[in-house]
């Protein structure tokens, strides 16, 4: 947990695979803690082809049944049919929005938000960007992206920097 707070977790994203990643993670991680998800990361990467959308895309009904066997990962058929269609639906997006990144970036004005909390207790659960990405995520097909998990989404990818004021990484990527 320490080595993803202290190299990755809100540090700018323009990486599709990178975003379509954590949109999955950040949607299985409902209902469980988010170190048990950390935990089977890499089984993650290797149970979805690396998280290239064009290869989940194609998965079907034997893929998922043999990933519902699959201990590397949580083993929710929802979640798991969730990660195949949402695949999908990023190939949709790259195709209208001419990228993932690009589209994910609008919702903040192509920069990311910076808060300026001095401790956990104050962040957000949600916010009114992470309600309009929930929604039309969902307008568009996508599953397990309520606006939390979108909060929660928005944070690891670096589109909102919410390290507290007093964590070194919040002057690192605020530009400091």
């Amino acid at each position: 947990m320490l080595v993803y707070h202290d190299t990755e977790w809100g540090a700018p994203s323009h990486d599709d695979r990178h975003l379509f990643e954590l949109l999955t993670l950040e949607g299985a991680q409902a209902g469980l803690s988010w170190a048990t998800i950390l935990r089977k990361r890499e089984g993650y990467r290797r149970a979805f082809a690396g998280f290239d959308p064009e290869a989940v895309a194609r998965f079907g009904p034997k893929d998922v049944e043999q990933l519902l066997g699959d201990s590397g990962i949580v083993r929710n058929r929802l979640k798991i049919e969730s990660t195949v269609s949402n695949a999908a639906r990023v190939l949709e997006v790259q195709e209208a929005e001419g990228s993932l990144d690009a589209y994910l970036w609008g919702f903040v004005g192509g920069a990311p938000l910076v808060g300026r909390w001095s401790s956990l207790a104050e962040l957000p659960m949600e916010t009114d960007e992470s309600r309009a990405l929930s929604k039309d995520l969902k307008r568009r097909g996508f599953r397990f992206v309520g606006p939390t998990v979108c909060y929660a989404f928005m944070e690891a990818v670096g589109l909102v920097n919410n390290h507290t004021v007093g964590c070194f990484r919040y002057g690192e990527l605020a530009g400091r």
